[in-house]
């Protein structure tokens, strides 16, 4: 660097007072940004609910603000991306701008998008896109419950959590199917096909829930809490296996026994599926590879892919929910191995965590706007309601009955009805199915039958997820006995439940990002 010396002699540097200038407008800059800076201002010890919010508004921010904040640079990055990609389609008149809208505004936007004339661009969705959506939701729904069905749990279930897993389940089917059947005249298979969508209970309303009291301290002492959510696991397998095979049924063409053969074919064909694919995975990638959990989410998420889309190019789209299902357990089955002596969590379920965050409001704005107020007809909503709380009440009567000779009191013996009450998750995924493949077969004639399944699935949501949520957190605490946490269990009553470790059953995905909201009243944020 050259220098230059000055009048007297002593040499100066150049850069000496862009230097200073450059700590001056340093120090004016700090003075004047430091007040708005979080580190100003610390919070003490108790801080007041409103010097929290205050807190949210320093830089950087936290909190609410930061969660604003993250959505709209999440949501403005990847629109501007899905405008480079597909040009007109994703600005506003194109098929993936009102799929962003929903995206945000989840169902109730949905619907309001779907049916208020002048703003109802949810009518602007092409169906193939909407249809898509749809069906890679379910895959990550799917998915995550394969991945939450612990083997070395359900190998210990005792056998009242069978029985409350299938009796409640099949009574209530078997009651929803002749009430559709003869009250909304629907054929006998599409009758079972809505029994078995409306015979699911949400694990994703029940396992929070249930946590919630656990964490408390209640209903451990009977192991209550274990025993509902290990039954959720079974009573998921068997609607999405009944459901699967009352749809290809269905949409069976031809010989009449072969007609009826193919349904369980299809259930046949997708457990072997899922069991090949399953296997393969136990090998592939190497558990030497730096990336394994990458490429073992991204592996087992193509399987069930799949499994969804694969059988519907095939026309055989009973087998593709109960194989998408199938491959998850498998795959889960060796990979848990290696991270049960460690105590942690397989990994892969962080990853569907997080893609059923994406796909969770998505899902439930599409089939918000898929129902169309206008061309619903009351008969079809007041049966509906009918149907409904008619499977419920029978559901709750033969749960009671299941736990009738057990060593549940009488106060517990009604708290185990009323925590199978809530219905939302699986209704979403597997709801629209059957509108879905009559829209894609053409079939004119079907495609009512399938709206009448569709619609009074998401009334089955709208009413049994809140009403349910609420009985479990406010008639929990006053019907289930509270343990103190150092007071010890009994091991006979050990014995006739599930180990503790197997809350993970089931879904068991869905407990961690829903921890933090397990005691909120209403489900339908974390459907």
């Amino acid at each position: 660097m050259s220098v230059n010396p000055n009048s007297n002699g002593i040499i100066q540097h150049p850069n000496k007072s862009t230097t200073s200038r450059c700590s001056s407008v340093t120090a004016l800059c700090s003075k004047c940004f430091r007040p708005l800076l979080a580190s100003s201002h610390p919070l003490p010890e108790n801080p007041s609910i409103p010097r929290q919010i205050g807190q949210w508004f320093f830089f950087p921010p936290s909190g609410k603000v930061a969660a604003v904040l993250l959505a709209c640079v999440l949501f403005a990055s990847w629109w501007a991306v899905l405008i480079s990609i597909s040009k007109t389609e994703a600005l506003p008149g194109g098929s993936l701008f009102p799929m962003l809208i929903l995206f945000i505004g989840s169902w109730c936007v949905g619907g309001l998008l779907g049916n208020i004339p002048g703003i109802d661009v949810a009518r602007q969705i092409k169906p193939i896109w909407s249809s898509t959506a749809r069906n890679i939701a379910l895959t990550v729904i799917l998915t995550r419950a394969g991945l939450g069905l612990d083997p070395v749990a359900l190998k210990r279930l005792s056998f009242v959590v069978l029985r409350l897993a299938f009796c409640p389940s099949i009574a209530e089917v078997t009651v929803d199917a002749v009430a559709a059947r003869f009250i909304l005249d629907l054929p006998w298979t599409w009758a079972f096909m809505l029994a078995f969508v409306l015979s699911v209970v949400s694990p994703a309303v029940v396992v929070p829930s249930l946590l919630g009291l656990s964490e408390r301290g209640y209903g451990l002492n009977k192991g209550i809490p274990t025993l509902v959510i290990a039954a959720c696991s079974l009573d998921a397998v068997l609607a999405i296996t009944g459901f699967g095979v009352m749809l290809g049924i269905s949409f069976s063409s031809g010989d009449l026994v072969w007609t009826v053969f193919k349904g369980p074919l299809e259930a046949l064909v997708g457990v072997a599926f899922g069991l090949f694919y399953g296997v393969l995975l136990w090998y592939l990638p190497q558990k030497s590879s730096k990336n394994l959990v990458l490429f073992r989410s991204a592996l087992l998420l193509a399987g069930g892919l799949m499994a969804i889309f694969g059988s519907k190019a095939i026309d055989w789209s009973g087998s593709g929910p109960l194989g998408c299902l199938t491959v998850a357990f498998v795959a889960a089955f060796r990979w848990k191995d290696e991270y049960r002596s460690t105590g942690q969590k397989n990994p892969v379920e962080d990853v569907t965590a997080v893609l059923w965050m994406v796909f969770q409001p998505l899902l439930f704005g599409l089939i918000g706007s898929a129902v169309n107020i206008s061309s619903l007809e009351s008969d079809t909503v007041g049966f509906g309601i009918a149907i409904l709380f008619l499977g419920l009440t029978v559901r709750m009567v033969v749960a009671y009955l299941t736990v009738l000779r057990t060593e549940l009191n009488v106060k517990e013996r009604f708290f185990i009805p009323l925590s199978w009450f809530p219905k939302a998750t699986v209704q979403a995924a597997i709801g629209a199915i059957a509108y879905d493949t009559a829209v894609e077969k053409g079939a004119a004639d079907l495609i009512p039958l399938g709206k009448q399944i569709l619609t009074i699935a998401v009334l089955a949501i709208l009413i049994a997820a809140p009403i349910g949520s609420i009985l479990i957190t406010v008639v929990g605490p006053r019907l289930l006995h509270r343990t103190d946490s150092g007071q010890p269990i009994s091991d006979d009553i050990q014995k006739t439940a599930m180990p503790e470790n197997c809350v993970h059953t089931n879904c068991a995905a869905e407990i961690d990002d829903e921890k933090l909201d397990q005691h909120a009243p209403s489900p339908m944020t974390k459907l």
